[in-house]
């Protein structure tokens, strides 16, 4: 696991500096550092919009009497999404995007509620009271 997370750690920075380098050639540098902070100022937007309205539907959730599981998981999404929107590259932007934005996040909530799953039964993941 650790490995992974090195080699991840390596490889996307050196990812984002190619994709850099390709649109900058393709469309020019200003437009580049235009683009990358104008995909920022969105994907704060969006997160900020869309953490909001995660927020108020696990509460209507939680008033009805009911488990907010899947708001919550969405509410993980949304915050993994929108931080990888904050920090500058196309390939952050794009997984940070297909995380807030509501009708892509599915694939992430099943991804993310199997891995659980599996990790449960294993007996990987516990859970503590305070």
């Amino acid at each position: 696991m650790r490995k992974r997370l090195w080699l991840l750690l390596l490889l996307i920075p050196l990812a984002e500096l190619y994709g850099f380098i390709w649109v900058s050639h393709w469309i020019g540098a200003g437009k580049t550092i235009l683009l990358i902070i104008l995909t920022t100022l969105i994907g704060a937007a969006m997160m900020q919009f869309e953490g909001r309205k995660v927020i108020a539907d696990a509460k209507n959730e939680m008033n009805r009497g009911q488990m907010p599981g899947r708001k919550m998981l969405d509410g993980l999404c949304v915050f993994f999404g929108g931080s990888l929107l904050l920090i500058p590259g196309f390939i952050t932007d794009i997984i940070g995007f297909t995380l807030v934005f509501p009708l892509t996040r599915v694939l992430y909530r099943r991804f993310l509620l199997k891995w659980l799953e599996k990790k449960m039964k294993n007996g990987s993941i516990t859970f503590r009271r305070f």
